[in-house]
């Protein structure tokens, strides 16, 4: 495809830019049968214009590329929607940038699904220096929109931080303290990454643009030294142009009563610094409990295990328990309960941190310790026992057999 830049395909199929699809189709028909070849033998205008019409046809007929054609004003494969609706939106927003000249562009080396041809252009560069066309017009455009918003101001970053809280904070609350580096802004520069008066910029003479060359191809894009505002100044030695240095510093933060393990405390405004005047980023606190050589906690729910007589076991108690409030309570064994069962003892867990007024059980295991029978009397008081108590426990296992 030769130069497109200068084509008109709407005026090539005598319809208008907001035609439908279906216009377009009954425009290239009715102009087909008039231009055709097979109607026209040996007229080389009409199979000129039957080129002309068909390859109209083929742009406008064509969603993607026509999108392309509008937002460019002319297509080429090497370039997509992407960069197209990117160069459109430059070209709505010239007066807060450098507008991009694409007058006396060359684009006959960059037909439809070709590259650009080896060598072309004075400088003999072609495309072994400037590769695709898609590369060089994607590097205009979108490189000039990163550039202005780049300016502009940037919130900070959020942090994450692991936090170790021992086993009693977790369940009661209190305050902790984490060490945390993060970005702030420079106190030297005070986020202006340069420090000194503003001068000219030498690479561009103060114009905020400079010209590239790429083969027959000449454009302006915003200086890369001072990205496109002219003026440069002298980089700041504290935080090397950066804006942001780094710090360490021992935050305090609050542990709500019944917080759990994995729970993620959000500080607002504790992350990095932003720049441009951005907001500050937030930390999140990743809260890891710890244990305790008695009590476990599952959720809200504490859990123990006891250890009770044979006795008790067997014919029904109470015994004393720890709990979680520091002190004992009391907790009833039924008659005949079995070593592993487990016993609620309710609400007796931990206050829930997201229910006000709600708070889990205490589960006892119980463990049966069978006594070491060391005199006569014990061992013929517990042969009476077996006499009196002959059931043979294992019937049913043998019966699932």
């Amino acid at each position: 495809m030769s130069n497109t830049q200068n084509k008109d395909y709407y005026g090539t199929l005598g319809v208008k830019k907001t035609a439908t699809s279906d216009e377009i189709r009954k425009a290239f028909r009715k102009l087909a049968r008039k231009y055709h070849p097979d109607v026209n033998p040996n007229d080389k205008k009409s199979e000129e214009k039957f080129k002309e019409i068909s390859e109209a046809n083929d742009i406008l007929s064509d969603e993607k590329k026509r999108k392309v054609f509008d937002q460019v004003g002319f297509y080429s494969d090497q370039i997509d929607p992407a960069t197209a609706e990117a160069y459109a939106r430059q070209q709505a927003g010239a007066r807060q940038g450098p507008p991009v000249d694409f007058g006396g562009f060359d684009f006959s080396g960059f037909g439809a699904g070709q590259a650009p041809a080896a060598g072309a252009g004075p400088q003999g560069s072609g495309s072994a220096s400037w590769g695709s066309f898609k590369d060089i017009f994607s590097g205009i455009f979108t490189g000039t929109e990163q550039q202005r918003r780049g300016r502009g101001p940037e919130a900070g970053t959020d942090l994450e931080y692991q936090a170790p809280i021992d086993f009693w904070t977790a369940i009661r609350g209190g305050n902790a303290r984490i060490e945390v580096r993060r970005q702030e802004v420079c106190p030297t520069c005070h986020g202006q990454a340069s420090t000194g008066a503003p001068m000219t910029c030498p690479e561009c003479s103060g114009t905020g643009q400079v010209t590239q060359m790429g083969g027959r191809m000449k454009f302006n894009i915003a200086c890369p030294r001072c990205q496109g505002s002219g003026r440069i100044s002298n980089a700041c030695p504290t935080c090397q142009s950066e804006g942001l240095v780094y710090r360490t510093e021992s935050i305090e933060f609050r542990i709500k009563a019944g917080t759990r393990d994995g729970q993620r405390i959000r500080l607002q405004g504790k992350g990095n610094a932003g720049t441009g005047g951005g907001a500050q980023g937030d930390l999140y606190v990743i809260v890891r409990t710890g244990t305790h050589p008695v009590f476990t906690r599952v959720g809200d729910d504490i859990h123990l295990t006891v250890p009770i007589t044979l006795a008790e076991a067997t014919l029904g108690s109470k015994v004393d328990v720890p709990t979680i409030e520091g002190g004992r309570a009391q907790l009833r064994i039924p008659p005949g309960t079995q070593s592993g069962q487990k016993l609620r003892m309710r609400e007796r867990g931990v206050e829930s941190a997201s229910a006000a007024g709600q708070r889990g059980d205490q589960i006892v295991t119980v463990e049966v310790q069978i006594p070491q029978l060391n005199d006569e009397r014990s061992r013929e008081i517990m042969r009476e026992f077996a006499k009196l108590n002959n059931q043979d426990p294992r019937v049913t296992l043998f019966d699932k057999l």
